[in-house]
């Protein structure tokens, strides 16, 4: 079943806890947070107390996306703050093996983050452990890029290996995921739709949302589930 992340990058954050439970009401389902440091990315955004404001703010699961250096100093920090999901990148883990299991270790679903230009089948060893693998279709570090075409390869490849493994993982895909690229995005075998800048960019979430979920799923082939404001009218 395709499920849409919002992206909380995009969103107001004046008004944060608003701004995802409308994405909710359009059919969220995990809510998708990116911690940047400046360093492995270029720029910076949230920490774990801001995880966990928004662990009071929603019940949705927490996916927490770290494009960090030296993730593993903090992976405890974010388990305390709430985090449900947490990813890492095979780019900034020098021993991606024992990260993944400091996530396990502290009760979070793991998963591994593949920047654009690695290879899927670097991570194949390790793909046994993950609860996800998130492919990133623009180069991190920033919202509202153009998606890089050559990810639905990747995707492809992904899903090719899961079914060849008989593994059960989820893949996540993160980057320009719109109207103009999400049936491609859904048909290539992914399931975990990151969006940012199509669920909050126009100011509309809650309608953004539920129309990108929809187009997701008619590509899918999955029934798509009415609009609650048509049925009370």
């Amino acid at each position: 079943m395709v499920e849409l992340v919002p992206s909380i990058l995009s969103a107001d954050f004046a008004h944060l806890a608003d701004e995802i439970a409308a994405a909710e009401r359009g059919g969220g389902t995990v809510i998708h947070v990116d911690v940047m440091d400046g360093h492995f990315v270029p720029n910076m955004t949230i920490g774990p107390p801001v995880v966990a404001s928004l662990r009071k703010a929603t019940r949705l699961p927490l996916d927490c996306h770290l494009m960090i250096d030296n993730p593993n100093e903090y992976i405890a920090a974010f388990a305390e703050a709430g985090a449900n999901w947490v990813s890492v990148h095979y780019e900034a883990c020098t021993h991606l093996h024992r990260s993944l299991e400091m996530i396990l270790h502290h009760g979070m679903k793991p998963g591994v983050v593949l920047n654009p230009a690695t290879r899927v089948d670097l991570i194949v060893e390790i793909l046994p452990m993950v609860h996800h693998v998130l492919i990133m279709s623009v180069n991190p570090g920033f919202g509202g890029q153009e998606f890089i075409s050559f990810s639905l390869g990747k995707i492809r490849r992904l899903a090719e290996l899961r079914r060849e493994l008989g593994l059960a993982f989820k893949i996540e895909v993160d980057g320009g995921v719109a109207h103009d690229t999400v049936a491609q995005v859904v048909q290539s075998g992914a399931e975990l739709l990151v969006a940012g800048n199509a669920v909050f960019g126009a100011g509309r979430p809650e309608h953004d949302a539920r129309e990108l979920l929809a187009a997701a799923r008619r590509a899918a082939g999955e029934p798509i589930e009415a609009d609650p404001s048509a049925v009370r009218a």
